[in-house]
């Protein structure tokens, strides 16, 4: 036998051979391909929406006008989809939501909003998908369950538009349950979310292949298309925006996304569309097959086949809904723990809820708080009031997201030149905290530059920091005339850079587009809508003339030039594709009802008094720029100690110390 075989630990090689069998990739260089986005953004977003919003929106809102009602949600959501994408791609390093990119990019009070009503969305979703659940598993127990609860734990009257509810109490444990499995670690599985996506996709077939078997015309004649006119598809497009609220998660992946830059935005895009897709084929099956009136609230696509005595394709639909309602919940309750640990990480929210347990690697904290809301939520606010108060966050949300690309797409690029020294340049730092802070602010005051000058910024021999972009088909079709329209229409030439002045300009105007848009709505649907004779009139007149000034800031905003910063995904036509979601969103805000506007006001107003009370003095950033005031300070009476007028003994070197201090006191 070899000498060196009696060198070698049988044991120990035995044990390496099994490490190197059953050694795993680690969790970080987990690569999603933008299918695995895409089943990602599709499973966040068809759960509650296609199981339970098609039904409610029809019944009570718009009729079978839910179909016209979602493509209106769709284009809303395209519209805020693209701006999300370029916000992501914009700061493609941060794993978190659109509240990490503004933070980054345009400030802290603009990142609390946007956070405090994500943090409404994932509260909202997880009990909205709670009650939902609750509801398919009352209609499978033929509604014993809510009538149990009715008999021991009475009713509630005065939680949703003044109808009896009773005290969900099924709803309240689901989400302690799923509270609990996200507290101790378990992590939301790719491959499991693709298997249930996959089950959602062939339940959809089946829905629409067996339901084309008692479809009738009848249901949609003699006006029953339209039984609340366009009106009630306005409002339904409102209430159907929650149906595709979700694709933000796909956001959130970009450290594991294979190609972030150009997998998230298609990957948004495409969920988009599939979910639009499922959402309106359904509707169109379900209110062909029951008269909008005779559909069942709770649980609509499941009792629709029970109306036609096919139970088969009932508990077949109530596999798939508890499949993509448990999707959908799951993918609520996820996020939330973790939107609140950034905040409270920051400073923002109380820094006890950044706690992470040391067992589970997870913000337990966090978890508990969230989840015990969320289920206060379930048992006592009905389906349809979660429903509306999750969409107004998220509107308002998507529209702040929104606002910044506008604001974002028109500042100077700090790193280039502005007409400063070269040794400016590396002052305008934003990498330290107190700089960072310096830069947001200018981002709104642009004091720290010189006024408007003829200098564009930038330098032309470097092509590849800025981008010309495709010929258009308005160039294509105007030829050598297109750069005369250009011109009289005041829009700047393709070379032209952003200035501080010009940055300013476009802020103010983007600010009072975002306020005027609330103003011109409220003066369309409560005025013009609501108003007879002369009033609608008066109401009109007013409302014209606020679209004036709209056109006349965005056309200010056109005349701006834009920054030349070339990203791998831009959205496309800017300023116009912002400026529509800005309108589309506040239109159907203004849609919802009053009394979710007055628990959305509440919300708002518990966040911006923990804010004003709290997280502006405990911010990270304020700690810090605190620190390096008092570290500077304390630099300053050390210096002031000192003697100018010392001179050492010829020859000491410190003289020569002392003569390159006076020549660079930097």
């Amino acid at each position: 036998m070899p000498s060196w075989l009696h060198r070698v630990s049988w044991s120990d090689a035995w044990y390496h051979t099994c490490l190197r069998l059953l050694r795993t990739k680690p969790v970080g260089a987990m690569v999603l391909s933008t299918l695995d986005l895409v089943s990602l953004g599709v499973g966040s977003c068809v759960g509650t929406g296609m199981y339970v919003v098609a039904g409610l929106v029809a019944k009570a809102v718009a009729g079978p006008g839910v179909i016209l009602s979602f493509v209106i949600a769709a284009a809303a959501s395209i519209l805020s989809g693209v701006c999300y994408a370029e916000f992501g791609v914009r700061v493609p390093k941060t794993t978190g939501s659109a509240y990490t990119y503004s933070y980054v990019t345009v400030g802290e009070f603009v990142a609390f909003l946007i956070g405090w009503n994500l943090i409404l969305e994932y509260l909202i979703g997880t009990a909205a998908g709670a009650s939902a659940l609750s509801s398919m598993f009352d209609s499978l127990a033929n509604h014993s369950i809510s009538h149990y609860m009715i008999a021991h734990l009475g009713t509630l009257r005065g939680l949703g538009k003044g109808e009896d509810t009773f005290p969900d109490l099924l709803a309240m444990i689901i989400v302690l349950l799923v509270t609990l499995i996200v507290a101790v670690g378990v992590r939301n599985s790719v491959g499991l979310n693709n298997v249930l996506n996959l089950v959602n996709m062939v339940v959809w077939v089946f829905i629409i292949t067996a339901g084309l078997f008692f479809l009738s015309a009848k249901n949609w004649e003699g006006g029953m298309f339209l039984p609340y006119g366009w009106s009630g598809v306005m409002q339904g497009a409102a209430t159907c925006f929650y149906a595709f609220i979700g694709f933000d998660i796909i956001a959130t992946t970009g450290e594991e996304a294979q190609n972030p830059n150009t997998s998230i935005p298609y990957a948004i895009t495409a969920s988009l569309v599939a979910c639009l897709s499922a959402y309106v084929s359904v509707s169109v099956i379900l209110t062909l097959m029951v008269p909008y009136d005779l559909i069942d609230g709770s649980a609509p696509l499941m009792e629709m086949f029970a109306a036609h005595g096919f139970l088969f394709g009932k508990y077949t639909v109530a596999a798939g809904s508890i499949t993509g309602l448990s999707v959908s919940l799951l993918g609520s309750l996820f996020p939330m723990p973790r939107v609140i640990y950034a905040m409270a990480t920051d400073g923002l929210l109380f820094r006890s809820l950044s706690h992470v347990s040391a067992i589970t690697r997870t913000p337990v904290a966090a978890c508990v708080v969230s989840g015990t809301l969320a289920s206060f939520l379930a048992l006592l606010v009905s389906l349809r009031d979660l429903i509306e108060m999750m969409s107004i966050g998220t509107l308002l949300a998507y529209t702040l997201v929104s606002v910044c690309v506008l604001l974002l797409r028109y500042q100077p690029d700090h790193t280039e030149s502005e007409g400063l020294p070269a040794k400016d340049h590396l002052d305008i730092d934003c990498n330290t905290n107190k700089r960072r802070l310096h830069c947001l602010f200018n981002l709104y005051s642009g004091s720290s530059f010189d006024e408007p000058s003829d200098h564009k910024g930038g330098s032309e021999d470097e092509p590849g920091d800025f981008q010309t972009g495709p010929v258009s088909p308005l160039q294509r079709l105007l030829g050598a005339h297109y750069p005369t329209l250009l011109a009289r229409l005041g829009v700047p030439a393709p070379s032209a850079r952003p200035t501080a002045w010009t940055g300013r300009t476009v802020t103010r105007c983007t600010l009072a587009f975002f306020f005027l848009s609330f103003l011109l709505w409220t003066t369309v649907i409560f005025g013009v809508e609501q108003g007879a004779g002369t009033g609608a009139a008066v109401w009109g007149l007013a409302a014209a003339l606020l679209a004036a000034a709209l056109a006349g800031l965005l056309l200010t905003v056109v005349r701006q030039p834009q920054s030349g910063r070339s990203l791998a995904y831009m959205a496309p036509c800017v300023p116009f594709v912002p400026a529509a979601a800005i309108l589309v969103n506040s239109y159907l805000m203004l849609k919802l009802s009053p009394l979710t506007w007055v628990r959305f006001a509440i919300w708002c107003a518990i966040g911006l008094l923990i804010y004003a009370l709290y997280g502006v003095w405990h911010s990270s950033l304020e700690v810090s720029a605190r620190e390096e005031e008092a570290h500077a300070s304390s630099y300053q009476r050390f210096d002031d100690h000192l003697d100018d007028a010392f001179t050492a003994p010829e020859g000491d070197p410190t003289n020569k110390i002392l003569s390159q201090k006076k020549d660079n006191p930097g």
